[in-house]
């Protein structure tokens, strides 16, 4: 709003004045930049927040309306490598979730982003968006392959196969599933294996999501759980009353984990569980009972896992990520440069850097990565003047 009212005066009374105009951009440019990456991740995260299902304030046309305008403020922002990490990151829970507002809007916006920065910038998250498509066409041609199997049990299996390059990184963990489960995993992971081979899966506990039936005394309800609140739930079917001990073996949860799943079945709103004793936090010691009397209006209820805020930890490790990238492409740029030019000083290099890599980078940084390169031998100094590099083929 505030580039928009500036932009404003610089129409009406000076004539949109080419001079003005570039005056102001470089001024929002520099202030905007003071922050050197936090800008980026703010974009993304306010963009998430816009583009997600809960988010029902807007119209297709107002929403995209919404997106022209922080197109606006993103082509301000430096590191733009940033802002694909922590977008990368918040467009994937929407897509495994099922919590898009609309296909149509987030596709809009990639569009805007392959516009402005090119396809390179986009190709990751294109590819996210054709997991999806790939993984339902899988899915229909699976479903006629498990009606032959005929396992028992009344398992649904829908599957999305995630291309490793294209996606977060996502930790694997070891969880005990249900015997009933895992034939259902083993009869995909054949199916899929048969019709690709040479490729491996590696399953992700902790993306899966489900929907399950339940009796209580009032009838029966659909409950939208994470994997994880299914596994504790389903332990109920064997016995009345639990503890975190019993849980825990059984179910082979982490510790935090599985204290922000009990603490969502037993301490929010839909108590499908009752603690004792009875409280908000989740404690060593507490015991765990089905809530054979639990009532709510309607049939299918979602129940959402207590959400970890983000922490500094993890926000330090996403930019982690982001330099150790910038890594590969200063030192594919300083060979690329060498090869060209066989010898050049440091100035001129540092020069030629900067003209090339699109991020903010300290000389200090550049200097670092020339000394890698020099070290793995991809370039050597002079050794009548050290401010000379020389490529070494």
């Amino acid at each position: 709003d505030f580039k928009e009212s500036i932009g404003n005066i610089i129409e009406k009374c000076f004539h949109s004045s080419e001079k003005y105009i570039n005056l102001m951009k470089d001024s929002f440019e520099s202030f905007i930049n003071k922050r050197q990456n936090k800008p980026a991740e703010l974009i993304a995260k306010y963009i998430d927040n816009k583009l997600k299902s809960g988010n029902k304030g807007f119209t297709e046309e107002e929403l995209d309306q919404l997106l022209d305008r922080m197109m606006v403020i993103f082509r301000l922002i430096h590191g733009k490598d940033v802002f694909e990490a922590f977008y990368k990151k918040d467009l994937a829970k929407r897509l495994l979730v099922g919590r898009s507002a609309s296909v149509d809007a987030e596709k809009s916006m990639l569009s805007k982003l392959k516009q402005e920065c090119g396809a390179a910038f986009t190709s990751k998250l294109e590819g996210m968006f054709k997991d999806m498509d790939v993984s339902n066409d899988l899915m229909v041609t699976f479903k006629p392959h498990l009606q032959q199997q005929n396992l028992p049990g009344d398992i649904d299996l829908n599957v999305n196969v995630l291309t490793m390059g294209y996606w977060p990184t996502y930790q694997p963990v070891e969880i005990h599933l249900l015997p009933g489960m895992v034939r259902y995993l083993d009869s995909f992971k054949t199916f899929y294996c048969n019709k690709y081979s040479g490729r491996k899966l590696q399953w992700q506990a902790t993306l899966g999501h489900c929907i399950m039936k339940a009796t209580f005394c009032n009838g029966i309800k659909e409950i939208q759980v994470s994997l994880y609140q299914s596994l504790v739930l389903l332990m109920f079917n064997t016995a009345d009353t639990l503890s975190l001990d019993d849980l825990k073996n059984l179910t082979g949860i982490v510790d935090v984990d599985l204290f922000r799943t009990l603490q969502s079945l037993a301490c929010g709103k839909a108590r499908v569980i009752i603690k004792t004793p009875s409280g908000k936090d989740i404690n060593y010691g507490d015991t765990f009972t089905f809530n054979d009397s639990f009532k709510h209006k309607l049939y299918r209820i979602k129940i959402n896992q207590i959400q970890l805020k983000e922490t500094p930890e993890e926000n330090v490790a996403t930019q982690q990520e982001v330099f150790q990238d910038r890594h590969y492409q200063v030192d594919a740029a300083v060979v690329r440069i060498m090869k060209t030019r066989k010898q050049l000083t440091h100035t001129l290099l540092l020069t030629e850097l900067y003209e090339q890599i699109k991020f903010p980078v300290k000389p200090s940084d550049l200097k670092k990565r020339i000394e890698s390169l020099i070290e793995r031998e991809y370039m050597e100094r002079d050794k009548d003047n050290s401010q000379l590099y020389h490529y070494v083929a």
